[in-house]
């Protein structure tokens, strides 16, 4: 008997997840962590995933206190 690793995704029913490889939203969820964003709270929350996503990533973007803290990190 080959041992392997049980590669079924986990979640619970009520959670939502974009899954960023097939486009689609799904609940459960369907596809692995790799390829999803969430969970999020419904359907439609999880339709707008890379919207969400995008708004974070241009709001981190703006934030100068982050890239200073990211420099005095660094130094």
């Amino acid at each position: 008997m080959a041992l392997g690793f049980n590669r079924k995704p986990t979640g619970r029913p009520g959670e939502w997840f974009y899954c960023i490889k097939h486009g689609k939203v799904e609940e459960g969820p369907e596809c692995p962590a790799k390829d999803r964003l969430g969970p999020y709270g419904s359907r439609e929350e999880a339709g707008h995933a890379l919207e969400i996503a995008d708004e974070r990533n241009r709001e981190w973007r703006k934030d100068d206190a982050q890239w200073e803290d990211d420099a005095r990190d660094r130094s």
